[in-house]
């Protein structure tokens, strides 16, 4: 196991804890206090993946891989982020939504129904992604 869960939190009625690394791993350092998540189920226990700051994963949603999730960021619904993607700020990512690849998103960025974001987009404040939308930028 690379973390725990720790400091239950009640926040807009859902029940979010605190995530505890355990081990060193990537940037993480043992002992690190991260973000909330709701469950084991949103934060592989295996890669780099990340919840840090006062970011909260939810829901059904995922991240694993080498994905990170921080700031403000809010990832809920059944959606997911992975690879090396990074969600930040303010950004939010719902529905079935998609961030993957060496994608960010940051500021107020919006991603959400079932678009996908991925390669080495960079998403930012007053843009979204919505529906349908999928966007590979070129590397």
């Amino acid at each position: 196991m690379k973390y725990k869960l720790v400091k239950k939190t009640v926040i807009a009625g859902v029940v979010l804890y605190r995530v505890e690394a355990l081990r060193d791993f990537g940037s993480v350092k043992k002992g690190d206090i991260g973000g909330y998540v709701e469950s084991e189920e949103n934060l592989s226990q295996t890669g780099f993946a990340w919840v840090s700051e006062n970011a909260k994963v939810y829901g059904n949603a995922r991240v694993y891989g080498n994905g990170r999730v921080g700031g403000d960021a809010m990832v809920f619904g059944d959606a997911r982020v992975y690879d090396d993607a990074y969600v930040f700020g303010n950004a939010r990512v719902y529905g079935n939504a998609y961030v993957f690849g060496h994608a960010h998103l940051y500021g107020d960025a919006l991603v959400y129904g079932t678009a996908m974001v991925y390669g080495g987009e960079w998403v930012s404040t007053g843009r979204e992604r919505g529906k349908d939308e999928s966007r590979k930028a070129s590397l």
